[in-house]
């Protein structure tokens, strides 16, 4: 019995690895019919984007002035404290910021976007669409895809400066490490390839979100509580392939 509900497992997750890859393919097939629908994709970057500012602001405060307060305090009178600005800023730049900064969006828009697709999974919506010979991958799942991909960087690089002034501002106030200091520790250790992993990495992290939220909202059934169990999968999904992803892209990129 344990063998073959194993075995029913393993057939189970190879069969979505399969449907996903299919999946995937046939949405960046429909990508250049949603550049000609570009409105759409611009709805979804301010759905992905601008409606997130609050949410990512706060968290990158909340990361930066933590990091820089931990530095400071274990730093004390043993190492100069312009490696208090060193250190926050590549932290934040390489991993901290990109990273966090994809995992607040996997929930907040990845668990929205599947939940918004999978109702209409469930409610046949989709269905309608192709019956009118509309292609739910150009006018709906696509434009997600490529909003979600460029608005994740754009929110990153955001992300990245406010948790470099709120390391600073941590800094100054609880620690009086002044704006030449930390900021020259910033400047002299700060290398443009940083900021480029950070981007790549940002640029991933989006597709990840996006893709799973598509996936498992489109794929849907069994009503509401077929809409919990995608949403839930998605969520689990998107953070696990961040955390993951950004081991690997480290160890290839930072040599």
């Amino acid at each position: 019995m344990l063998a073959d509900g194993l075995g029913w497992l393993v057939r189970k997750f190879l069969h979505t690895i399969f449907s996903y890859f299919l999946f995937v393919w046939e949405m960046f097939k429909n990508i250049p019919g949603a550049f000609l629908n570009f409105h759409t994709t611009v709805e979804q970057m301010q759905n992905v984007g601008i409606t997130s500012i609050p949410v990512v602001f706060a968290a990158s405060l909340a990361t930066g002035a933590i990091m820089s307060w931990q530095l400071a305090y274990q730093f004390g009178d043993m190492i100069p404290m312009m490696f208090v600005g060193m250190a926050v800023g590549k932290s934040v730049m390489v991993e901290l910021c990109p990273i966090l900064t994809a995992m607040v969006l996997a929930g907040r828009i990845g668990a929205s976007m599947c939940s918004e697709l999978g109702t209409m999974a469930v409610t046949e919506q989709l269905d309608a669409y192709k019956v009118l010979g509309l292609s739910p991958y150009k006018f709906l799942l696509a434009p997600r895809l490529i909003a979600t991909v460029i608005m994740i960087p754009v929110l990153t690089v955001l992300s990245i400066f406010i948790g470099i002034v709120g390391g600073y501002e941590v800094a100054h106030l609880y620690k009086e490490v002044s704006f030449s200091v930390f900021f020259y520790g910033v400047r002299m250790f700060y290398q443009n390839w940083d900021l480029i992993v950070g981007l790549i990495k940002a640029t991933l992290y989006g597709y990840f979100i996006a893709s799973y939220a598509c996936f498992f909202g489109f794929t849907t059934h069994g009503g509401a509580e077929g809409v919990g169990r995608a949403t839930k999968a998605t969520v689990v999904a998107g953070m696990t392939s961040i955390l993951i992803g950004g081991f690997v892209l480290s160890k290839l990129l930072l040599i």
